[in-house]
């Protein structure tokens, strides 16, 4: 059996609960903990999903809005478990970005592995510096009308 030392443990999983980070009717979703950074000439974000099996996530992405939802699902149990203590949120998560016009989102990627989700993002051709060339003076003619 486990003994609870913290007093206040249930009242913040009971206040979770009415926010909507744990599953339930007047849920709604949790944010995703992440990390974005550029990598060469790719974005990379990394968002923490631990427990969440690949099937249960959802990434969408419309015109420069991602979205990426995430379902943790109770793990399933036999009809003789009791449940001692349950920290664990479960329910919907999400998180949803502003991608910059700079990204070419058709080449997005998506890793999951270890309970953590990496979408990589290159960044679109004409976004890339590149150096533009000088003409000089005496090599253009100029036509007189």
């Amino acid at each position: 059996m486990l003994m609870r030392t913290d007093p206040f443990r249930e009242l913040d999983r009971l206040t979770q609960q009415m926010l909507g980070t744990a599953t339930g009717t007047w849920s709604r979703p949790t944010a995703v903990p992440m990390d974005a950074y550029r990598e060469g000439d790719e974005y990379v974000i990394m968002m923490d999903l631990p427990g969440v099996t690949p099937d249960a996530i959802d990434i969408d992405v419309e015109r420069n809005m991602l979205t990426v939802k995430a379902e943790r699902r109770p793990a399933p149990k036999s009809d003789d478990v009791q449940m001692e203590l349950s920290e664990r949120p479960l329910g919907v998560f999400s998180r949803q970005l502003m991608l910059a016009d700079t990204l070419d989102t058709e080449k997005i990627t998506a890793d999951y592995t270890a309970g953590v989700l990496t979408l990589r993002i290159p960044i679109a051709e004409r976004a890339k510096p590149r150096k533009v060339t000088i003409s000089q003076g005496d090599d253009r003619k100029q036509i007189a009308g």
